[in-house]
């Protein structure tokens, strides 16, 4: 008699996939990483500063050395302590940073955490809206220069960027405020809004400090229109020298997806070349985009000095020319390090969207 079959044997469970676990926790690792890196940078930024307004003379001689007699200037600098060793005052001067306390200017008397919360929320708007703008401007007319390489479209584009990122941002706002506003007179000269609209946000309870957002708050769409009029001009200026550098860097990388294996089967299989530029291409183009948008608000920064100056934006950039000329260096130094510590901050965020947009970057 023949032997029973045997029951087949169970089926051993499935390995749980491990790449997933491997991918989140180099994620992790990899924001760990850069999240811990931004605290050396920002102790080399503050380091540096300090040292380098420390290396013109004290802060009181530099703001008040023409206007007090030498016994006076001398009084004042024992009494704010600028006549002690200078690791003792790098030393203090930390300590007080890490209270929240970036000290007082000597041409106002105000305190240097007021001007930055006053006048940040301005810059930070206007830097906004000029990184819409550029990327409005970068990404579909980068688009248009892949699509059509090396045919006119593509240089006149080209061309255009080139210009749009060297000409001086003061330049391109002279430009803008006496045609727009000049001989057409359909758009605001300077500031951010009215004196009327001005009045109606000074009276605002609690206010952000962006002004177009307290317009909102308050249902205003009127003011809301008066502060998108006068935010039209600085973005334009500020937004071509962004929006040149994202077009051409857009055209590149589609070019060079373009370029690559899948690509080419798509295109073997009769695939749109339009098609092959918005939905094969552009997502992979984006990432080096990204990637130096860092950079670029480190540019923005840097270009709403002479924005906020050329269209009298009270912001960051705008004060600190002030206190420059005044040779406030308390004031310039505070202004300075924040700029520098918002430059920081935001590589961080831009190298964890980069991670998360492509997995290879957190490799």
């Amino acid at each position: 008699m023949s032997a029973a079959p045997e029951a087949p044997a169970a089926a051993a469970p499935a390995p749980a996939p491990a790449s997933k676990s491997r991918s989140s926790g180099t994620l992790r690792k990899y924001i760990l990483t850069r999240f811990l890196l931004i605290f050396p940078t920002i102790f080399i930024l503050v380091t540096v500063v300090f040292f380098v307004m420390r290396s013109t003379g004290d802060p009181i001689t530099a703001a008040l050395g023409g206007r007090l007699t030498p016994t006076q200037l001398a009084e004042r600098i024992a009494a704010a302590g600028y006549d002690r060793p200078l690791l003792v005052q790098y030393l203090e001067y930390l300590g007080n940073i890490f209270r929240g306390d970036f000290g007082t200017t000597f041409s106002d008397g105000r305190p240097v955490l007021e001007i930055l919360t006053t006048y940040g929320t301005a810059t930070a708007e206007i830097v906004f809206f000029a990184l819409i703008l550029a990327l409005l401007i970068g990404v579909p007319f980068g688009m248009i220069a892949a699509a059509n390489r090396d045919r006119w479209p593509d240089a006149v584009l080209r061309v255009l960027a080139i210009l749009g990122y060297a000409t001086p941002v003061f330049f391109i706002g002279l430009l803008l405020k006496l045609v727009f506003s000049v001989q057409l007179g359909v758009l605001p000269v300077a500031g951010r809004a009215s004196p009327a609209g001005e009045v109606v946000i000074s009276k605002i309870t609690n206010p952000t400090g962006f002004h177009l957002l307290d317009a909102i708050r308050l249902g205003n769409w009127e003011l809301a229109q008066d502060v998108v009029s006068h935010s039209i001009l600085p973005a334009v200026a500020l937004g071509l020298l962004v929006g040149g550098v994202f077009l051409r860097l857009v055209r590149t990388n589609i070019i060079g997806t373009l370029e690559r294996p899948y690509i080419e089967s798509a295109r073997s299989r009769g695939v749109d070349e339009g098609r092959l530029v918005r939905v094969h291409a552009l997502r992979p183009a984006l990432v080096p985009v990204i990637t130096v948008m860092g950079m670029q608000i480190a540019m923005s920064l840097g270009g709403a000095v002479l924005t906020e100056t050329t269209f009298e934006w009270k912001g960051l950039g705008f004060i600190l020319v002030q206190y420059m000329s005044s040779r406030d260096f308390v004031a310039v130094q505070g202004i300075v390090m924040v700029l520098a510590v918002i430059v920081a901050i935001t590589n961080f965020i831009v190298d964890i969207v980069a991670a998360l947009i492509d997995p290879r970057v957190r490799y």
